[in-house]
């Protein structure tokens, strides 16, 4: 396993997407900026207040779309002149090689959400918030929204293995992130995985569970939806004819 980690990051890599998994700290830092926090009611809520102005454009829009990209990203050297064959041919199973792409690009996320965070941070000392970070809160939204996003990218990994085209994929990822703004504003909002990174990177003070959505809503819509994908994905690797 250690094989397939270390070469699936090296083949991602050499796509350049280092600076694309920079761009979405680099977009909340920008935004953290550019937010005004200085009225006296912001005290003590200035973290929390930046976090919430960068999710309406990081959660909705970026962190799906990113995984999407990275996921699809991981099988392009494989549809490439019989990359498939090549790569069942070596001494693993097609089950490791599955949950290997999982994980790599699982990991990269996590970094990138943990990288937001900093982007906080900095932000912060720059503006003179003059409070204490309030990491609890800050990395409850942060683990929640790594955590929202392994639906999308069993979904993304398996779509990337079932298409020839990588431009498929990312095409699908594409048309069902552009609505979630919408779809978030309906009654149908708890039940889109697009919408959940989104959802559970937004601070609530009303929030009794550790995350910032119910724990029926977590365990039924996010893992339900992570289980369905993971599965039909691995299966589908499994019987995949090369």
């Amino acid at each position: 396993m250690k094989a397939i980690l270390r070469t699936e990051w090296f083949k991602l890599r050499k796509t350049n997407i280092i600076p694309f998994i920079l761009l979405g700290p680099a977009l909340v830092f920008a935004i953290a900026l550019l937010i005004d926090v200085s009225g006296e009611e912001m005290a003590g809520i200035r973290y929390v207040y930046a976090l919430i102005n960068a999710n309406m454009a990081y959660g909705v829009l970026f962190l799906p779309l990113i995984t999407g990209v990275l996921a699809t990203l991981t099988c392009r050297y494989e549809h490439q002149a019989g990359g498939w064959k090549q790569l069942f041919a070596l001494p693993t199973t097609r089950g490791r090689v599955y949950v290997g792409k999982f994980l790599i690009v699982s990991a990269i996320i996590f970094v990138m959400q943990l990288l937001v965070l900093v982007a906080l941070l900095a932000a912060g000392i720059i503006k003179q918030y003059g409070e204490p970070f309030p990491v609890d809160v800050i990395l409850r939204g942060i683990i929640g929204g790594w955590l929202a996003t392994q639906p999308l990218i069993a979904l993304m990994l398996w779509l990337s293995t079932l298409f020839q085209s990588l431009a498929a994929p990312f095409a699908v990822n594409v048309i069902f992130t552009i609505p979630t703004m919408m779809v978030l504003n309906s009654k149908f909002a708890p039940y889109y995985p697009w919408g959940q990174p989104f959802l559970m990177m937004t601070v609530r003070e009303e929030a009794d569970n550790f995350f910032y959505i119910a724990w029926e809503q977590l365990l039924a819509v996010v893992g339900g939806s992570f289980l369905l994908f993971f599965l039909i994905g691995y299966i589908y690797l499994q019987r995949k004819e090369v």
